[in-house]
């Protein structure tokens, strides 16, 4: 131990935390998707592979490795939108440098002041930590820049895009038109319109939080861990949204310091 120790450079070390982090990233990127079941079996099998090595199972171990390079061809086939995408960002990002400060609430504030106001119908998702892979499966994927007049476009009447749900995640608005589940009618919900009852519903099965417009009135509502406030107003929205989504430094949104 002491001539490891000895033999340990600056060097290593910061392959250490690099290396660290690239699975970090790749878990977090993978976290959510249809492929995540994929990559944690392939990543059973290669356990067994090391196991069958260890345990000298010859037969087993020269199966595995004379099945590799099939395997390395399988992986860029099966992972090839993932790799895709995570190609992209890093193109778009290649310093992994987090969004700057002051866009995502301020544009969602400000989009739900106008729909509230022309009474237009729209629900907002903010993912936090949980995937949101399964509610996007129906919708339209977008991947586009947060922006006020984006989501007023989408939800504007007679749109193709109007009726679901946006998904938004860190600063990038991941799909449109997304259909979300609606639960069996309960004594908590009565009284809720379709698009209440269905944000609602998210905000008790995940972590996200929903801004929903009703189209009936105009009122704004915001659902988060199984509960729901209507009849906010947009002040009201933006304190909310601070203090859900900014009350720690692990906050995925970046919050406007001062911004009104």
């Amino acid at each position: 131990m002491t001539e490891i120790i000895s033999n340990f450079r600056w060097q290593d070390g910061i392959e250490i935390i690099l290396f660290t982090f690239i699975i970090y990233r790749f878990f977090l990127f993978i976290r959510g998707r249809k492929t995540q079941g994929v990559f944690y079996g392939l990543l059973f099998l290669l356990m067994v592979g090391f196991l069958a090595q260890f345990l000298e199972f010859y037969t087993i171990s020269w199966v595995f490795k004379n099945l590799f390079a099939i395997w390395v061809i399988a992986l860029l086939i099966v992972f090839q939108p993932e790799l895709r995408s995570g190609l992209a960002r890093l193109g778009r990002n290649p310093f992994l440098i987090p969004p700057q400060e002051g866009e995502v609430i301020d544009e969602i504030v400000k989009s739900a002041n106008y729909l509230s106001r022309n009474r237009m119908g729209a629900i907002i998702v903010l993912k936090r930590e949980m995937g949101m892979k399964d509610y996007m499966e129906g919708g339209v994927l977008i991947d586009a820049q947060v922006s006020s007049e984006l989501i007023t476009t989408i939800f504007t009447h007679l749109t193709p895009l109007h009726d679901g749900a946006v998904i938004i995640d860190r600063d990038r608005i991941l799909a449109a038109n997304c259909i979300l589940p609606l639960p069996e009618e309960r004594e908590s919900m009565r009284g809720m319109g379709t698009r209440h009852r269905a944000a609602f519903n998210l905000a008790r099965e995940t972590d996200a939080v929903v801004v929903v417009i009703s189209e009936e009135t105009g009122r704004i509502s915001l659902a988060h861990q199984g509960k729901i406030e209507t009849g906010i107003d947009g002040i009201t929205l933006r304190e909310r949204l601070k203090e859900i989504l900014g009350g720690s430094q692990k906050s995925r949104f970046r919050i406007a310091k001062g911004k009104k």
